[in-house]
């Protein structure tokens, strides 16, 4: 017959605090990112497929192509790059909700290099190929912004001294400053 090992009463390990409200709003804001990149990849298939005649002439928002028959591998980097910044949203939410420090800090290296995609946003000309493609380019910059928007109040609320505790390991001990 099965007999359950006694216990001591004693937790197996230092606990991890709950959570800090910064945190939770934080993994919050990264899925309200997610969120808007799953938008913005829909936006830009859709201004993919939409700039035919811009494509016939070898053109997508300004950018030279070397013939129509890119679309497709287009279409294919614009998907696989989306997929990869959603999952990347959503693996440092669930990462940060875990009080993994290491997300903390990747959160914050993944915010700089939106910092720099941000800027090449706003340099790059629009295609003239009508009124809704041109909607839909800066339709697709502005919830760029937002997801870059959202990215920088998590970052912010992961730093803040309400979120230090959540992410300190357990059985953490800050040095004893030295007497002289």
């Amino acid at each position: 017959m099965y007999q359950p090992y006694p216990s001591s009463g004693q937790p197996a390990g230092p606990l991890r605090p709950r959570s800090a409200a910064p945190v939770l709003t934080a993994v919050k804001l990264m899925y309200a990112g997610a969120a808007a990149s799953a938008v913005e990849l829909i936006i830009g298939l859709a201004l993919i497929i939409v700039d035919i005649e811009a494509a016939a002439r070898g053109q997508f928002l300004g950018h030279s192509l070397a013939t129509p028959q890119m679309r497709p591998l287009i279409i294919t980097v614009w998907v696989v790059f989306s997929l990869v910044a959603i999952a990347l949203w959503l693996w440092m939410a669930r990462a940060n909700s875990q009080g993994r420090n290491w997300a903390r800090i990747l959160s914050t290296v993944l915010f700089g290099l939106a910092t720099l995609h941000l800027r090449g946003d706003f340099t790059q000309p629009v295609s003239h190929t009508g009124f809704g493609v041109t909607v839909l380019y800066y339709g697709s910059s502005a919830l760029f912004v937002a997801a870059w928007l959202a990215g920088a109040a998590a970052v912010w609320l992961l730093w803040r001294p309400a979120s230090s505790a959540f992410f300190k390991p357990p059985g953490f001990t800050e040095a004893l400053p030295r007497q002289v």
